[in-house]
């Protein structure tokens, strides 16, 4: 049974778990890029038509028992495969993945093609768009405000692509996912959805606006609503000031962490978690970052710059785990 596959990874150190998952990843890409390979030739030669499917999407889906999204990626795949041969070979090594090569496929060129792969190697999927905009940059889009009737709301939605998904029809009473793309170098559509209470408050505020911002443009309002919003966060979060005092230890035994402090620590890690793996990898979260003492507080750690850094969650609690074991312990920061 396939739940001897759970046993079997429940028995393994932390060592041999990590060791097997990157063989097996590993096994994965080389069987998606047969697959990828073999249906670049598939398409070639239409062999479907004659075993009654339409179209090399019908069969993905039905012979092979592909997902919807897992059938178009590969698809995707094997056109640019049949065009360039060496994506296959991005493929196999993990430079290049299914959702990136779906990206850069359509802007590549005999002439760039070699350059652009290699320039999208190791991209993340927000990185690669934004090589696209460069690639083959977009006008901005123009700025509007309307009411969307209930009745039509989900098909709306259906026409947002999400994220890596082959574009599909929503059901009724799903809700847009909001999007945040780029367009061009520098230049980015923004589209989401409000409700009344903050429809009319933009209203209000190109009322009041109309001097400074005769167009009432809602990209400009936004730009400079954030801008006050940062500042009331840098407040709050990392207690900043026009007139900053200087660093101030707090009484021994205390757990506050002077203002100071803070505001050196956010700006000294630049809002991103500082936790490093014996590797030398860098954690990359910037949401719910958490205050952690380097010399736990409960051992005597002091709340200053050189003792302070920032973790995310679960990071933050790692540390602790490994000091003070794992469960039945308060989280120490």
């Amino acid at each position: 049974m396939k739940l001897d596959i759970l046993a079997s990874a429940a028995a393994l150190s932390d060592a041999e778990l990590l060791s097997r998952l990157d063989r097996l990843a590993e096994a994965g890409r080389d069987a998606c890029v047969l697959l990828v390979g073999h249906l670049a030739e598939l398409d070639r030669r239409k062999a479907y038509l004659a075993e009654g499917w339409g179209t090399l999407f019908s069969y993905c889906t039905g012979a092979l028992r592909l997902s919807e999204h897992a059938a178009y990626t590969r698809m995707e795949g094997a056109k640019a495969a049949r065009r360039f041969p060496v994506v296959l070979d991005h493929l196999a090594s993990g430079s290049v993945n299914l959702t990136t090569l779906r990206l850069v496929a359509p802007f590549l060129t005999e002439e760039n093609h070699a350059a652009v792969l290699a320039e999208a190697a190791g991209k993340s999927k927000r990185e690669t768009e934004a090589l696209v905009a460069r690639l083959a940059p977009l006008p901005d889009v123009p700025a509007f405000l309307r009411k969307l009737p209930v009745s039509t709301t989900w098909a709306r939605a259906a026409a947002l692509p999400a994220d890596g998904e082959a574009t599909s029809p929503a059901l009724p009473g799903s809700t847009a996912r909001p999007v945040v793309a780029p367009l061009a170098p520098e230049r980015f559509r923004v589209q989401f959805t409000v409700g009344k209470e903050t429809h009319d408050k933009l209203r209000f505020a190109q009322d009041m606006l109309r001097r400074e911002i005769p167009d009432g443009d809602p990209g400009v309002i936004f730009d400079r609503a954030l801008s006050l919003l940062l500042e009331e966060v840098a407040r709050t979060k990392m207690a900043a000031t026009a007139a900053p005092a200087a660093e101030r230890i707090a009484s021994p035994g205390s757990r506050h962490i002077p203002a100071a402090v803070k505001r050196a620590v956010w700006f000294r890690d630049r809002g991103q978690c500082t936790y490093v793996s014996k590797q030398g990898r860098r954690c990359k979260e910037r949401s719910f970052l958490e205050l952690h003492h380097i010399h736990p507080f409960a051992l005597g750690g002091e709340p200053t710059t050189g003792n302070i850094t920032l973790r995310c969650r679960g990071h933050n609690a790692l540390e602790a785990e490994l000091v003070f074991g794992e469960r039945g312990s308060a989280v120490v920061h």
